[in-house]
């Protein structure tokens, strides 16, 4: 046990020993909500080093324990080999440099599962295709039968069922609807004429 605590206040190793304990107390505010999680995401670009799409904390929590087992390990040993002088300082440098390597690569591996689960958002619904407008797709639209196409606003496309109330103007194919609202039990969107004068983004006068 000696030995390990010996290493851990060793070069390289306390290098990674003190940011251990900088993680530590960082998590524990994050768990009593006196920080965020992704606090740290505006200030550092970490797409550079291949662990973007989680949160820069995330990423530095697992970089630093590998890093920190690894200099510890080789510390040990190092100490074992009874290596002094120079022979020690080189080696215990270019353990530093391997245990930075070794903690990089493996937080690559472990953050590629994990952008997965940070990148997911709210589950797409229908309804956010409300107050877009669509272009109509058949001959003409009624109480009964419609379709028109749609563009998300993340550019994708969708072709869905629109109704048209009697008593609006009769919308033909290619004319320009918009979606009012969404019947849930019958799977429909409501459809009016659009007008782009009538917009209140339009920069029309």
């Amino acid at each position: 046990m000696a030995e390990f605590l010996a290493a851990a206040v060793a070069f390289p190793t306390v290098l990674f020993s003190s940011a251990v304990l900088v993680i530590a107390a960082f998590w524990l505010l994050v768990g009593l909500g006196a920080a965020e999680h992704d606090i740290f995401d505006g200030d550092v670009d970490s797409g550079a080093l291949g662990l973007g799409g989680v949160p820069v904390a995330v990423a530095f929590s697992l970089l630093v324990p590998v890093a920190w087992l690894t200099s510890l390990t080789g510390t040990v040993l190092l100490d074992r080999t009874g290596l002094a002088g120079l022979g020690r300082g080189a080696a215990s440098v270019g353990l530093l440099a391997g245990a930075l390597l070794l903690s990089w690569y493996m937080t690559v591996l472990l953050a590629r599962p994990l952008r997965r689960v940070f990148a997911a958002g709210p589950e797409p619904s229908r309804q956010d295709f409300v107050g877009l407008t669509c272009t109509i797709r058949t001959g003409s639209v009624g109480p009964g039968f419609g379709q028109a196409e749609v563009a998300a606003r993340d550019g994708s496309t969708a072709l869905v069922q629109v109704r048209q109330n009697g008593r609006d103007p009769g919308l033909t194919a290619g004319s320009t609807a918009l979606l009012y609202a969404y019947d849930e039990e019958r799977e429909f969107f409501w459809a009016a004429p659009y007008d782009p004068a009538l917009d209140p983004r339009s920069t029309a006068a």
